[in-house]
């Protein structure tokens, strides 16, 4: 293999070595117990968690890997394949699965080579996606399997992860945890995971899965100052209309009948608690869509200015209830159909919220960080061209902050040409009509304040020129005027500045102790107690 700086920058984080003759490849000794693996329980007497354990270590020594993993792993492993699985599932696994999942190892530099090679002209390559670095990971789902076939034995170096601001990646955790303090909902977790390593086994999907890393600009460049981080002046002078606000309070974000961005509630380490004991929205989309724990791999923390895109996760397990109610339900056949990448239409973004904020979130500060958090993930930067357009149009920010004048009456031929495009780009994206599908971001164990958080999703999808926001409350009781509110907002005609001089008002008052309800009570203060 060629030397690149992509595989430089996450060779480190691999398992493998380069070889003599500048391939990738497994230590000799690992490449004996995989082989052995591979020929079935007979062969390598891996045939229970407990042995299985045993080999994991075996490895980990063959690859010098000298960070212990957690205390109880060998437990968890032993707890889970042992007693929790039944006896013919456990038989299976380690007849069927456990050999293949070996074969799949073997073939992890290969797939890398493969990946490197098809990869090379496009600049999506496989590499660390570091802090203030757009760009995009394209990687097939055969080799997120391996990856992921790699987390389970445990085989990734964690000596340096901590340096680099990545998250956990080995399976270690997850299955000490499960000995350590034995939960329903984290055993449950762990089925997840198994179930999809047994659908791989079975049928190994095709397409691909992309991983982005956006972000606003703090550097002003004002060529593409619609990507530079936004300040107040920026949000109070925008023009840009609301868009429609559509309430649903059932249903899942992950469930949305209309392709759109699916809102990850996420922690700013990619994942969260996820491989750990969490179990709140976040982790359990990594549960259900498990190709999105590729991403922990090789993406770093987010700053305020940062969000990570993930476009094309098959989902393979159905659930049922949340946090401590969490339980697996059996498979789940995703029929979303694909793109030209071969990516399954689901879009999710991460965007992360501050742990309990309390009175500090309703400072302008922390009003323009959420903000300006959300519109990151809902600006799709693949449509520069129209949001130069439109954006140059409003002068929000490419003349220094200045704004056009808005005429009720005899209005200027620009601000004519500027509806026009308004116009123009919102039929254009309805014909693709990928809006947003969220809910109450950062608003439960965060403790964020779900009527503002409402109100900032809105404004961001708006702003980034999203046809519509669906949100969904989850029957939350602070929501439940939420349709009320939004339908009043529409009617006065208010648009994205007019909404945020509002919400600074409110957040004033509330600093200043002169509100003491929530937004939506002082408002429309009509509204049923």
């Amino acid at each position: 293999m060629e030397d690149s700086a992509e595989l430089e920058s996450i060779l480190p984080y691999l398992p493998l070595v380069i070889g003599s003759s500048r391939r990738l490849l497994w230590p000799s000794k690992v490449v004996e117990a995989l082989e052995a693996m591979s020929r079935g329980p007979d062969h390598s007497l891996v045939n229970c968690g407990e042995v299985l354990s045993i080999a994991i270590s075996d490895m980990r020594a063959s690859l010098s890997l000298a960070d212990p993993l957690a205390l109880s792993a060998p437990l968890g492993y032993a707890l889970f394949f042992d007693e929790l699985m039944s006896g013919a599932d456990s038989r299976k696994w380690f007849a069927e699965d456990i050999p293949k999942l070996a074969n799949l190892l073997l073939r992890l530099p290969s797939l890398l080579e493969v990946h490197y090679q098809n990869s090379r002209a496009y600049g999506y390559g496989l590499r660390i996606l570091g802090p203030q670095q757009p760009g995009m990971v394209l990687l097939s789902q055969e080799l997120i399997g391996a990856l992921l076939a790699c987390s389970l034995f445990c085989l990734f170096p964690i000596s340096n992860r901590g340096l680099k601001h990545l998250p956990t990646i080995n399976f270690d955790q997850l299955f000490a945890s499960l000995y350590d303090s034995y939960s329903e909902s984290q055993e449950n977790k762990v089925r997840c995971i198994i179930c999809y390593f047994q659908r791989i086994c079975l049928q190994m999907p095709t397409g691909s899965v992309s991983f982005e890393r956006k972000l606003l600009s703090l550097e002003h460049h004002p060529w593409q100052s619609f990507l530079s981080y936004p300040y107040a002046d920026f949000w109070t002078k925008s023009t840009i209309p609301l868009c429609p606000f559509q309430v649903h309070s059932s249903g899942l974000i992950e469930d949305h009948a209309i392709e759109a961005l699916e809102v990850d509630f996420a922690n700013k380490y990619l994942g969260g608690g996820a491989l750990h004991r969490g179990c709140v929205q976040e982790e359990i989309r990594f549960m259900i869509n498990p190709e999105l724990i590729a991403g922990m791999l090789f993406l770093p923390s987010m700053a305020d200015n940062e969000a990570i895109e993930i476009v094309g996760a098959e989902r393979f397990s159905d659930y049922t209830g949340y946090a401590s109610s969490f339980r697996f339900s059996g498979d789940y056949v995703d029929k979303r159909s694909v793109d030209f990448l071969g990516r399954r239409k689901t879009r999710i973004v991460a965007i992360d919220a501050l742990c309990s904020p309390r009175m500090k979130q309703y400072k302008l500060k922390y009003l323009i960080r959420y903000t300006n958090k959300a519109f990151c993930g809902f600006l799709d930067q693949s449509k520069y061209s129209q949001y130069k357009r439109i954006f140059k149009m409003n002068s929000v920010q490419l003349n220094e902050g200045s704004s056009l004048p808005i005429k009720a009456k005899g209005e200027s031929r620009t601000e004519e040409v500027r509806k026009s495009d308004e116009k123009s780009w919102r039929l254009e994206d309805c014909e693709n009509y990928i809006g947003i599908a969220t809910g109450n971001w950062g608003c439960g164990a965060f403790g964020g304040d779900p009527e503002v958080k409402t109100i900032i999703q809105w404004l961001a999808a708006s702003q980034a020129l999203r046809p519509f926001i669906s949100y969904y409350t989850f029957g939350l009781e602070a929501l439940q005027s939420l349709a009320q509110v939004t339908q009043w907002i529409i009617l006065q005609k208010w648009n994205v500045g007019d909404l945020w001089n509002i919400l600074i008002e409110y957040s004033s008052q509330k600093l200043r102790g002169e509100a003491d309800v929530g937004f939506f009570a002082w408002l429309l203060p009509s509204l049923p107690k």
